[in-house]
Protein backbone atom coordinates (compact mmCIF):
# COMPACT_ATOMS: atom_id res chain seq x y z
CA UNK A 1 0.00 0.00 0.00
CA UNK A 2 2.61 2.33 1.19
CA UNK A 3 4.94 1.76 -2.04
CA UNK A 4 1.49 2.44 -4.36
CA UNK A 5 0.99 6.02 -2.28
CA UNK A 6 4.64 6.66 -2.85
CA UNK A 7 4.68 6.16 -6.51
CA UNK A 8 1.46 7.67 -7.32
CA UNK A 9 2.61 10.59 -5.39
CA UNK A 10 6.53 10.45 -7.35
CA UNK A 11 4.24 9.99 -10.57
CA UNK A 12 2.00 13.10 -10.13
CA UNK A 13 4.94 15.48 -9.27
CA UNK A 14 6.98 14.12 -12.00
CA UNK A 15 4.09 15.09 -14.24
CA UNK A 16 3.06 18.56 -12.28
CA UNK A 17 6.67 19.72 -12.14
CA UNK A 18 7.18 18.65 -15.90
CA UNK A 19 4.10 21.18 -16.39
CA UNK A 20 5.17 23.83 -14.61
CA UNK A 21 8.13 24.14 -16.21
CA UNK A 22 6.44 25.34 -19.45
CA UNK A 23 3.55 27.23 -17.66
CA UNK A 24 4.79 30.44 -16.12
CA UNK A 25 7.23 30.94 -18.96
CA UNK A 26 3.97 30.71 -20.85
CA UNK A 27 2.17 33.50 -18.50
CA UNK A 28 5.82 35.40 -18.84
CA UNK A 29 5.83 35.37 -21.98
CA UNK A 30 2.49 36.16 -23.11
CA UNK A 31 2.41 39.58 -21.68
CA UNK A 32 5.73 40.41 -22.60
CA UNK A 33 4.66 39.92 -26.39
CA UNK A 34 1.44 41.39 -26.07
CA UNK A 35 3.21 44.40 -24.78
CA UNK A 36 6.12 44.70 -27.83
CA UNK A 37 3.16 43.94 -30.11
CA UNK A 38 1.21 47.28 -28.19
CA UNK A 39 4.86 49.37 -28.97
CA UNK A 40 4.90 48.17 -32.41
CA UNK A 41 1.06 49.20 -33.36
CA UNK A 42 1.50 52.99 -31.51
CA UNK A 43 5.24 53.13 -33.41
CA UNK A 44 4.53 51.82 -36.40
CA UNK A 45 8.50 51.01 -36.36
CA UNK A 46 9.89 47.59 -37.96
CA UNK A 47 12.30 46.77 -35.46
CA UNK A 48 9.75 46.51 -32.73
CA UNK A 49 7.79 44.58 -34.91
CA UNK A 50 10.53 41.80 -35.85
CA UNK A 51 10.58 41.99 -32.08
CA UNK A 52 7.70 40.66 -31.69
CA UNK A 53 7.40 38.46 -34.14
CA UNK A 54 10.80 36.54 -32.66
CA UNK A 55 9.48 36.52 -29.26
CA UNK A 56 6.04 35.23 -30.43
CA UNK A 57 7.72 32.42 -31.91
CA UNK A 58 9.31 31.66 -28.64
CA UNK A 59 6.60 32.09 -26.79
CA UNK A 60 4.07 29.77 -29.36
CA UNK A 61 6.86 26.52 -29.16
CA UNK A 62 6.42 27.07 -25.66
CA UNK A 63 2.56 27.04 -25.30
CA UNK A 64 1.91 23.90 -27.28
CA UNK A 65 4.46 21.77 -24.96
CA UNK A 66 2.82 23.02 -22.12
CA UNK A 67 -0.57 22.26 -23.25
CA UNK A 68 0.29 18.38 -23.94
CA UNK A 69 1.84 18.51 -20.59
CA UNK A 70 -1.25 19.65 -18.82
CA UNK A 71 -3.84 17.11 -20.87
CA UNK A 72 -1.86 13.80 -19.16
CA UNK A 73 -2.04 15.82 -15.47
CA UNK A 74 -5.87 16.09 -15.03
CA UNK A 75 -6.10 12.46 -16.88
CA UNK A 76 -4.30 11.07 -13.80
CA UNK A 77 -6.96 12.06 -11.50
CA UNK A 78 -8.68 9.60 -12.96
CA UNK A 79 -5.95 6.68 -13.75
CA UNK A 80 -4.09 7.32 -10.34
CA UNK A 81 -6.50 9.28 -7.59
CA UNK A 82 -9.82 7.86 -8.27
CA UNK A 83 -10.88 7.71 -4.85
CA UNK A 84 -10.00 11.34 -4.40
CA UNK A 85 -11.85 12.07 -7.98
CA UNK A 86 -15.23 10.72 -6.63
CA UNK A 87 -15.01 11.83 -3.29
CA UNK A 88 -14.72 15.21 -4.51
CA UNK A 89 -15.29 15.11 -8.22
CA UNK A 90 -18.28 17.27 -7.77
CA UNK A 91 -16.56 20.52 -6.37
CA UNK A 92 -13.25 19.87 -8.30
CA UNK A 93 -14.30 18.96 -11.43
CA UNK A 94 -16.12 22.19 -12.06
CA UNK A 95 -13.29 24.54 -12.11
CA UNK A 96 -11.25 22.25 -14.46
CA UNK A 97 -14.16 21.83 -16.79
CA UNK A 98 -14.42 25.39 -16.96
CA UNK A 99 -10.81 25.74 -17.99
CA UNK A 100 -10.91 23.38 -20.35
CA UNK A 101 -13.79 24.98 -22.11
CA UNK A 102 -11.93 28.64 -21.64
CA UNK A 103 -8.70 27.22 -23.26
CA UNK A 104 -10.42 25.21 -25.96
CA UNK A 105 -12.74 27.99 -27.46
CA UNK A 106 -10.73 31.67 -26.43
CA UNK A 107 -6.65 30.85 -25.86
CA UNK A 108 -7.24 27.89 -29.55
CA UNK A 109 -9.04 30.37 -31.15
CA UNK A 110 -6.88 33.44 -30.58
CA UNK A 111 -3.98 31.67 -30.28
CA UNK A 112 -3.76 30.56 -33.73
CA UNK A 113 -5.02 34.27 -35.23
CA UNK A 114 -2.21 35.80 -32.74
CA UNK A 115 0.11 33.28 -34.85
CA UNK A 116 -0.64 32.95 -38.09
CA UNK A 117 -3.16 35.96 -38.56
CA UNK A 118 -0.40 38.98 -39.50
CA UNK A 119 -1.74 39.33 -42.88
CA UNK A 120 -4.90 38.12 -43.09
CA UNK A 121 -6.35 40.64 -39.96
CA UNK A 122 -5.52 44.35 -39.18
CA UNK A 123 -3.12 45.41 -36.63
CA UNK A 124 -5.22 46.67 -34.21
CA UNK A 125 -7.17 43.18 -34.65
CA UNK A 126 -4.20 41.36 -34.33
CA UNK A 127 -3.42 43.02 -31.10
CA UNK A 128 -6.47 42.52 -29.98
CA UNK A 129 -6.08 38.83 -30.49
CA UNK A 130 -2.13 38.80 -28.81
CA UNK A 131 -3.92 40.33 -25.83
CA UNK A 132 -6.87 38.07 -25.24
CA UNK A 133 -4.71 35.01 -25.98
CA UNK A 134 -3.05 36.37 -23.23
CA UNK A 135 -5.96 37.31 -21.10
CA UNK A 136 -7.36 33.45 -21.84
CA UNK A 137 -3.95 31.54 -20.80
CA UNK A 138 -4.18 33.86 -17.69
CA UNK A 139 -7.72 32.87 -16.79
CA UNK A 140 -7.37 29.64 -17.74
CA UNK A 141 -4.45 29.82 -14.78
CA UNK A 142 -7.11 31.23 -12.78
CA UNK A 143 -9.40 27.48 -12.46
CA UNK A 144 -6.64 25.05 -12.38
CA UNK A 145 -5.37 27.43 -9.28
CA UNK A 146 -8.66 27.72 -7.95
CA UNK A 147 -9.16 24.25 -8.09
CA UNK A 148 -5.78 23.72 -6.45
CA UNK A 149 -6.50 26.15 -4.01
CA UNK A 150 -9.67 24.23 -2.25
CA UNK A 151 -7.17 21.61 -1.57
CA UNK A 152 -5.74 23.62 0.63
CA UNK A 153 -8.74 25.59 1.78
CA UNK A 154 -11.93 23.44 1.40
CA UNK A 155 -14.94 25.41 1.38
CA UNK A 156 -18.33 25.90 -0.17
CA UNK A 157 -19.33 22.20 0.29
CA UNK A 158 -21.03 19.77 2.17
CA UNK A 159 -20.72 15.50 2.48
CA UNK A 160 -23.87 13.77 1.22
CA UNK A 161 -23.91 10.54 3.28
CA UNK A 162 -26.26 9.13 0.39
CA UNK A 163 -23.94 10.00 -2.25
CA UNK A 164 -21.06 9.05 -0.21
CA UNK A 165 -19.13 12.44 -1.54
CA UNK A 166 -19.00 15.74 -1.05
CA UNK A 167 -20.95 18.09 -3.00
CA UNK A 168 -20.85 21.93 -3.84
CA UNK A 169 -23.19 24.29 -2.22
CA UNK A 170 -21.62 27.55 -2.50
CA UNK A 171 -19.54 28.36 -6.41
CA UNK A 172 -19.00 31.31 -5.14
CA UNK A 173 -17.25 30.37 -2.57
CA UNK A 174 -14.98 27.98 -4.40
CA UNK A 175 -14.13 30.43 -6.77
CA UNK A 176 -13.64 33.55 -4.71
CA UNK A 177 -12.04 32.24 -1.55
CA UNK A 178 -9.11 34.25 0.09
CA UNK A 179 -6.82 31.24 -0.61
CA UNK A 180 -7.72 31.20 -4.24
CA UNK A 181 -7.88 35.15 -5.16
CA UNK A 182 -4.42 35.22 -3.13
CA UNK A 183 -2.66 32.18 -5.15
CA UNK A 184 -3.67 33.07 -8.65
CA UNK A 185 -2.35 36.46 -8.49
CA UNK A 186 0.76 35.58 -6.21
CA UNK A 187 1.53 32.55 -9.03
CA UNK A 188 0.72 34.65 -12.26
CA UNK A 189 2.60 37.42 -11.23
CA UNK A 190 5.86 34.91 -10.40
CA UNK A 191 5.75 33.93 -13.86
CA UNK A 192 5.46 37.78 -14.87
CA UNK A 193 9.57 37.79 -13.31
CA UNK A 194 9.78 33.90 -14.41
CA UNK A 195 9.49 35.83 -17.90
CA UNK A 196 11.49 38.41 -17.66
CA UNK A 197 14.43 36.68 -16.23
CA UNK A 198 14.31 34.51 -19.23
CA UNK A 199 14.15 37.45 -21.55
CA UNK A 200 17.11 39.32 -20.10
CA UNK A 201 18.49 36.05 -19.96
CA UNK A 202 18.44 35.22 -23.53
CA UNK A 203 19.53 38.77 -24.56
CA UNK A 204 22.58 38.32 -22.79
CA UNK A 205 23.40 35.80 -24.87
CA UNK A 206 23.10 37.81 -27.98
CA UNK A 207 25.31 40.24 -26.30
CA UNK A 208 27.86 37.71 -25.32
CA UNK A 209 27.64 36.72 -28.97
CA UNK A 210 27.70 40.35 -30.16
CA UNK A 211 24.96 39.89 -32.32
CA UNK A 212 21.24 41.30 -32.48
CA UNK A 213 22.64 44.23 -29.77
CA UNK A 214 19.78 46.37 -30.50
CA UNK A 215 17.34 43.99 -30.18
CA UNK A 216 19.42 42.65 -27.29
CA UNK A 217 18.64 45.95 -25.63
CA UNK A 218 15.48 46.48 -26.51
CA UNK A 219 14.43 43.15 -25.18
CA UNK A 220 16.26 43.44 -21.81
CA UNK A 221 14.59 47.14 -21.68
CA UNK A 222 10.65 46.18 -21.63
CA UNK A 223 11.68 42.61 -19.94
CA UNK A 224 13.45 44.41 -17.02
CA UNK A 225 10.28 46.38 -16.33
CA UNK A 226 7.73 42.79 -16.82
CA UNK A 227 10.45 41.28 -14.05
CA UNK A 228 10.28 44.01 -11.65
CA UNK A 229 6.63 44.40 -11.91
CA UNK A 230 6.70 40.63 -11.79
CA UNK A 231 8.62 40.01 -8.29
CA UNK A 232 7.45 43.27 -6.31
CA UNK A 233 3.93 41.88 -6.94
CA UNK A 234 4.73 38.64 -5.86
CA UNK A 235 6.77 39.82 -2.83
CA UNK A 236 3.49 41.42 -1.82
CA UNK A 237 0.92 38.97 -2.67
CA UNK A 238 3.83 36.65 -0.84
CA UNK A 239 2.81 38.63 2.07
CA UNK A 240 -0.62 37.62 1.78
CA UNK A 241 0.13 33.84 1.15
CA UNK A 242 1.92 33.64 4.84
CA UNK A 243 -1.28 35.76 6.71
CA UNK A 244 -3.55 32.60 4.90
CA UNK A 245 -0.86 29.99 5.29
CA UNK A 246 -1.08 31.53 9.40
CA UNK A 247 -5.06 31.05 9.24
CA UNK A 248 -5.73 27.61 7.49
CA UNK A 249 -2.82 25.98 7.54
CA UNK A 250 -0.61 26.61 10.65
CA UNK A 251 0.83 23.24 10.48
CA UNK A 252 2.40 24.32 7.74
CA UNK A 253 3.58 27.67 8.47
CA UNK A 254 5.51 26.07 11.23
CA UNK A 255 6.83 23.21 8.94
CA UNK A 256 8.54 26.28 6.88
CA UNK A 257 10.02 27.87 9.50
CA UNK A 258 10.79 24.82 11.47
CA UNK A 259 8.82 25.84 14.31
CA UNK A 260 8.65 23.12 17.11
CA UNK A 261 6.82 25.46 19.68
CA UNK A 262 5.79 28.86 19.33
CA UNK A 263 6.27 31.73 21.37
CA UNK A 264 5.29 35.72 21.31
CA UNK A 265 7.35 37.74 18.92
CA UNK A 266 8.49 34.97 16.77
CA UNK A 267 11.92 35.04 14.76
CA UNK A 268 11.90 34.52 11.48
CA UNK A 269 14.96 32.27 10.13
CA UNK A 270 17.32 33.70 7.19
CA UNK A 271 18.98 31.00 7.30
CA UNK A 272 19.55 27.44 8.86
CA UNK A 273 20.49 23.75 9.52
CA UNK A 274 17.34 21.38 10.91
CA UNK A 275 18.53 19.26 13.27
CA UNK A 276 17.48 16.12 12.16
CA UNK A 277 16.63 14.12 15.52
CA UNK A 278 14.28 16.60 16.46
CA UNK A 279 10.71 15.51 16.94
CA UNK A 280 7.94 17.41 18.52
CA UNK A 281 7.96 15.37 21.76
CA UNK A 282 11.68 15.59 22.29
CA UNK A 283 14.27 18.15 24.27
CA UNK A 284 16.38 18.40 21.02
CA UNK A 285 17.41 22.30 19.55
CA UNK A 286 14.96 22.22 16.29
CA UNK A 287 18.33 23.85 14.65
CA UNK A 288 21.60 23.32 15.07
CA UNK A 289 22.21 26.60 13.50
CA UNK A 290 20.26 29.62 12.49
CA UNK A 291 20.28 32.98 11.59
CA UNK A 292 17.39 35.04 13.14
CA UNK A 293 14.98 38.42 12.03
CA UNK A 294 14.11 38.91 15.65
CA UNK A 295 10.21 39.30 15.92
CA UNK A 296 10.18 38.21 11.76
CA UNK A 297 7.13 35.67 11.87
CA UNK A 298 4.94 37.30 14.18
CA UNK A 299 5.25 40.49 11.48
CA UNK A 300 5.05 38.58 8.63
CA UNK A 301 2.43 35.86 9.41
CA UNK A 302 0.02 38.02 11.63
CA UNK A 303 0.96 41.91 11.01
CA UNK A 304 2.03 42.22 14.62
CA UNK A 305 5.47 42.26 15.79
CA UNK A 306 4.43 40.47 19.12
CA UNK A 307 2.22 37.90 18.14
CA UNK A 308 2.38 34.38 18.84
CA UNK A 309 2.96 31.86 16.02
CA UNK A 310 2.39 28.41 17.11
CA UNK A 311 4.54 25.67 16.54
CA UNK A 312 3.95 21.59 15.61
CA UNK A 313 4.25 20.93 20.02
CA UNK A 314 1.21 23.91 19.76
CA UNK A 315 -0.72 22.81 16.89
CA UNK A 316 -0.75 19.29 17.99
CA UNK A 317 -1.82 20.11 21.69
CA UNK A 318 -4.32 22.62 20.67
CA UNK A 319 -2.66 25.40 21.88
CA UNK A 320 -2.78 28.90 20.13
CA UNK A 321 -2.48 32.66 21.00
CA UNK A 322 -4.62 35.58 19.75
CA UNK A 323 -4.29 39.22 21.21
CA UNK A 324 -2.98 38.02 24.15
CA UNK A 325 -5.01 35.63 25.22
CA UNK A 326 -4.75 31.96 25.30
CA UNK A 327 -7.23 30.37 22.48
CA UNK A 328 -7.89 26.32 22.99
CA UNK A 329 -8.15 24.61 19.65
CA UNK A 330 -8.65 21.12 18.86
CA UNK A 331 -5.97 18.84 19.70
CA UNK A 332 -4.47 16.51 17.54
CA UNK A 333 -5.44 13.47 19.54
CA UNK A 334 -9.05 14.53 20.05
CA UNK A 335 -8.89 15.14 15.99
CA UNK A 336 -8.30 11.64 15.82
CA UNK A 337 -10.57 10.54 18.09
CA UNK A 338 -13.42 12.68 16.20
CA UNK A 339 -12.50 11.50 12.71
CA UNK A 340 -13.36 7.83 13.77
CA UNK A 341 -16.53 9.01 14.91
CA UNK A 342 -17.43 10.80 11.42
CA UNK A 343 -16.24 8.00 9.66
CA UNK A 344 -18.01 5.44 12.26
CA UNK A 345 -21.20 7.41 11.94
CA UNK A 346 -21.17 7.38 8.25
CA UNK A 347 -20.92 3.33 8.53
CA UNK A 348 -24.25 3.47 10.60
CA UNK A 349 -25.88 5.89 8.40
CA UNK A 350 -25.37 3.85 5.02
CA UNK A 351 -26.51 0.64 7.13
CA UNK A 352 -29.38 2.57 8.68
CA UNK A 353 -30.08 3.14 5.18
CA UNK A 354 -30.36 -0.23 4.33
CA UNK A 355 -32.40 -1.46 6.71
CA UNK A 356 -35.10 1.67 6.49
CA UNK A 357 -34.60 2.75 10.07
CA UNK A 358 -35.12 6.94 9.29
CA UNK A 359 -34.22 7.79 12.68
CA UNK A 360 -31.41 5.65 13.08
CA UNK A 361 -30.59 7.36 9.66
CA UNK A 362 -31.25 11.06 11.14
CA UNK A 363 -29.10 10.00 14.58
CA UNK A 364 -26.01 9.26 12.54
CA UNK A 365 -26.40 11.95 9.87
CA UNK A 366 -26.20 14.70 12.95
CA UNK A 367 -23.38 13.13 14.59
CA UNK A 368 -21.98 12.91 11.21
CA UNK A 369 -22.26 16.38 10.27
CA UNK A 370 -20.59 17.31 14.00
CA UNK A 371 -17.57 15.67 13.41
CA UNK A 372 -17.05 15.77 9.63
CA UNK A 373 -14.25 19.04 9.53
CA UNK A 374 -11.99 16.35 11.16
CA UNK A 375 -13.15 13.16 9.44
CA UNK A 376 -9.67 12.83 7.20
CA UNK A 377 -7.91 12.00 10.40
CA UNK A 378 -10.21 9.21 11.01
CA UNK A 379 -7.25 7.33 8.57
CA UNK A 380 -4.55 7.67 11.07
CA UNK A 381 -3.59 5.78 13.78
CA UNK A 382 -0.85 8.27 15.53
CA UNK A 383 -1.04 12.06 14.98
CA UNK A 384 2.80 11.94 13.93
CA UNK A 385 1.02 11.13 10.54
CA UNK A 386 -0.18 13.86 10.27
CA UNK A 387 3.13 16.21 10.33
CA UNK A 388 4.48 17.04 7.43
CA UNK A 389 8.36 16.45 6.45
CA UNK A 390 10.13 19.40 7.92
CA UNK A 391 13.56 19.43 6.67
CA UNK A 392 12.07 18.84 3.45
CA UNK A 393 9.34 22.04 3.38
CA UNK A 394 12.36 24.18 5.69
CA UNK A 395 15.03 24.19 3.11
CA UNK A 396 12.39 24.39 0.05
CA UNK A 397 10.83 27.45 1.65
CA UNK A 398 14.09 29.08 2.29
CA UNK A 399 15.78 28.48 -0.64
CA UNK A 400 13.09 30.08 -2.64
CA UNK A 401 13.31 32.90 -0.47
CA UNK A 402 16.85 33.39 -1.06
CA UNK A 403 17.10 33.12 -4.64
CA UNK A 404 14.12 35.57 -4.64
CA UNK A 405 16.11 38.27 -3.14
CA UNK A 406 18.99 37.42 -5.19
CA UNK A 407 16.87 38.02 -8.51
CA UNK A 408 15.24 41.39 -7.14
CA UNK A 409 18.44 43.07 -6.90
CA UNK A 410 19.85 41.22 -10.29
CA UNK A 411 16.27 42.44 -12.25
CA UNK A 412 16.91 46.05 -10.47
CA UNK A 413 20.47 46.13 -11.47
CA UNK A 414 19.89 45.01 -14.82
CA UNK A 415 17.15 47.50 -15.64
CA UNK A 416 19.30 50.55 -14.27
CA UNK A 417 22.23 49.50 -16.55
CA UNK A 418 19.70 48.99 -19.68
CA UNK A 419 18.51 52.24 -18.81
CA UNK A 420 21.16 54.42 -17.67
CA UNK A 421 24.48 52.48 -18.84
CA UNK A 422 24.02 50.09 -21.08
CA UNK A 423 27.77 49.96 -22.48
CA UNK A 424 28.39 48.28 -19.08
CA UNK A 425 26.43 45.49 -19.88
CA UNK A 426 28.80 44.14 -22.38
CA UNK A 427 31.22 44.92 -19.79
CA UNK A 428 34.13 42.02 -19.18
CA UNK A 429 36.41 41.78 -16.44
CA UNK A 430 39.41 39.69 -17.12
CA UNK A 431 38.01 38.95 -20.13
CA UNK A 432 35.43 37.82 -18.91
CA UNK A 433 31.74 39.40 -19.84
CA UNK A 434 29.75 39.37 -16.58
CA UNK A 435 26.36 40.39 -17.97
CA UNK A 436 26.04 37.37 -20.27
CA UNK A 437 26.91 35.24 -18.00
CA UNK A 438 25.18 36.05 -14.85
CA UNK A 439 21.96 36.49 -16.64
CA UNK A 440 22.14 32.94 -18.32
CA UNK A 441 23.01 31.64 -14.96
CA UNK A 442 19.83 33.33 -13.51
CA UNK A 443 17.48 31.31 -16.48
CA UNK A 444 17.52 28.53 -14.03
CA UNK A 445 17.55 29.91 -10.64
CA UNK A 446 14.26 31.68 -11.23
CA UNK A 447 13.01 28.04 -12.34
CA UNK A 448 14.36 25.66 -9.23
CA UNK A 449 12.69 29.36 -7.14
CA UNK A 450 9.24 28.54 -8.74
CA UNK A 451 9.74 24.72 -8.10
CA UNK A 452 11.12 24.97 -4.63
CA UNK A 453 7.25 27.46 -3.84
CA UNK A 454 5.17 24.59 -5.36
CA UNK A 455 7.04 21.86 -3.02
CA UNK A 456 7.05 24.49 -0.33
CA UNK A 457 2.70 24.60 -1.23
CA UNK A 458 2.40 20.65 -2.13
CA UNK A 459 4.74 18.82 0.64
CA UNK A 460 3.83 21.37 3.60
CA UNK A 461 0.51 20.12 3.38
CA UNK A 462 0.71 16.47 3.89
CA UNK A 463 -0.25 14.16 4.37
CA UNK A 464 -3.36 15.53 3.00
CA UNK A 465 -4.73 16.14 -0.16
CA UNK A 466 -7.90 17.92 1.09
CA UNK A 467 -7.09 19.72 3.60
CA UNK A 468 -8.39 17.75 7.03
CA UNK A 469 -10.88 15.94 5.26
CA UNK A 470 -8.47 13.16 2.67
CA UNK A 471 -5.44 12.23 3.35
CA UNK A 472 -3.21 11.05 0.98
CA UNK A 473 -3.55 6.88 1.39
CA UNK A 474 -7.17 7.41 0.95
CA UNK A 475 -7.27 8.94 -3.13
CA UNK A 476 -5.09 6.63 -4.62
CA UNK A 477 -7.02 4.02 -7.16
CA UNK A 478 -7.08 0.81 -6.48
CA UNK A 479 -4.15 -0.10 -9.04
CA UNK A 480 -0.87 -2.65 -8.50
CA UNK A 481 2.48 -1.34 -7.80
CA UNK A 482 3.23 -2.83 -11.74
CA UNK A 483 0.98 -0.55 -12.99
CA UNK A 484 1.58 2.65 -11.08
CA UNK A 485 5.12 2.39 -11.94
CA UNK A 486 4.78 1.10 -15.68
CA UNK A 487 2.91 4.71 -16.30
CA UNK A 488 5.56 6.53 -14.26
CA UNK A 489 8.44 5.46 -16.30
CA UNK A 490 6.50 5.92 -19.91
CA UNK A 491 5.43 9.59 -18.50
CA UNK A 492 8.83 10.53 -17.93
CA UNK A 493 10.27 9.69 -21.13
CA UNK A 494 7.58 11.01 -22.57
CA UNK A 495 8.12 14.20 -20.95
CA UNK A 496 11.84 14.02 -21.07
CA UNK A 497 11.24 13.93 -24.79
CA UNK A 498 9.11 16.51 -25.07
CA UNK A 499 11.47 18.76 -23.08
CA UNK A 500 14.41 17.83 -25.02
CA UNK A 501 12.12 18.53 -28.01
CA UNK A 502 11.54 21.96 -26.89
CA UNK A 503 14.68 23.42 -25.86
CA UNK A 504 16.06 22.02 -29.05
CA UNK A 505 13.49 23.70 -30.88
CA UNK A 506 14.14 27.05 -28.85
CA UNK A 507 17.60 26.94 -29.12
CA UNK A 508 17.21 26.72 -32.85
CA UNK A 509 14.74 29.17 -32.92
CA UNK A 510 17.67 31.36 -30.48
CA UNK A 511 20.20 30.92 -32.53
CA UNK A 512 18.50 31.59 -35.88
CA UNK A 513 17.71 35.06 -33.92
CA UNK A 514 14.99 37.82 -34.94
CA UNK A 515 15.26 39.32 -38.59
CA UNK A 516 18.29 41.97 -39.57
CA UNK A 517 16.07 44.47 -39.20
CA UNK A 518 15.79 44.16 -35.15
Amino acid sequence: MESIVSLSRAQFALTAYYHWMFVPLTLGLGVFVALLETIWYRTRKQEWLDISKFWMTVFGINFAIGVATGIILEFEFGTNWSNYSWFVGDIFGAPLAIEGIFAFFCESTFFAVMMFGWKKFSPGQHLAATWLTVIGATFSAWWILVANSWMQYPVGMEFDPDQMRNVMVDFGAVAFSPVAVNKFLHTVQASWCLGGVFIMGVSGWYLLKGRNVGFALRSIKVGSIVGLVGILLTMFTGDGSAVQVTKTQPMKLAAMEGLYEGREGTPLIGFGIVNPDKRYDNGEDPMLFDISIPKGLSILGRHDPDAFIPGIKDIIEGKDMIDGRPVDTVPYSERIERGKSAQAALRSYDEAKKAGDEMAMQAASVKLKEDYPFFGYGYFESVDEAIPNVPLVFYTFHLMVIIGGYLLLYIILTMFLAYRKPQWLSFRWKNIPVFPIVSLLSIPLVWICHQCGWAVAECGRQPWTIQDILPVGAAISSASTTQVLTTFIIFAVLFTVLLVAEVGIMVKTIRKGPSVNA
